[in-house]
């Protein structure tokens, strides 16, 4: 069995859930899902900097509406259960937990507890720190010892 752990920061669409569960082919393949909820000031200004970007000036608008802690961690848990539901549904093993704090540590940390043969990161675009390479993914490449790929999710959140 392939086991892969799976960063994502929204619920998964049934396009995601087919893109990551068809990757290997016929492999049967078990999912460590990390869900990051969404972040406080300075990753709302970077995700409306990258709706400017693409030309979405009414989600830009929409960021400072995002809520942020009990109603966020909320919509996270359930965004997580959505998650782990669709990839249940596509016939894979998949367990899940949100991540408050240090989501590389908690991918390091998942990668060796899970033994996984590889890190998947799931997002929307985020142009600002992929250009700066401070994204996930470019982060995660020298800290967790697996092959890291970088996915970006069909449908925004």
């Amino acid at each position: 069995m392939f086991t892969s752990v799976l960063m994502i920061e929204k619920a998964l669409t049934s396009a995601d859930v087919e893109f990551v569960t068809t990757l290997h082919g016929d492999e049967d393949v078990s999912f460590s899902v990390l869900l990051q909820p969404r972040g406080e000031q300075a990753d709302r200004l970077l995700r409306a900097i990258d709706d400017v970007a693409i030309g979405e000036l009414d989600q830009a608008a929409r960021e400072a509406a995002a809520p942020d802690g009990p109603a966020g961690a909320d919509q996270a848990e359930q965004a997580l259960e959505v998650s782990l539901a669709a990839l249940h549904a596509a016939g894979c093993e998949a367990t899940g937990r949100l991540v408050d704090d240090h989501p590389l540590d908690a991918v390091k940390s998942l990668v060796e507890e899970t033994h996984a043969d590889e890190v998947i990161v799931l997002t929307d675009p985020h142009y600002v720190e992929e250009f700066f390479h401070r994204d996930w993914a470019s982060r995660a490449r020298h800290k967790v010892g697996v092959p890291v790929l970088k996915l970006f999710s069909h449908a925004r959140a």
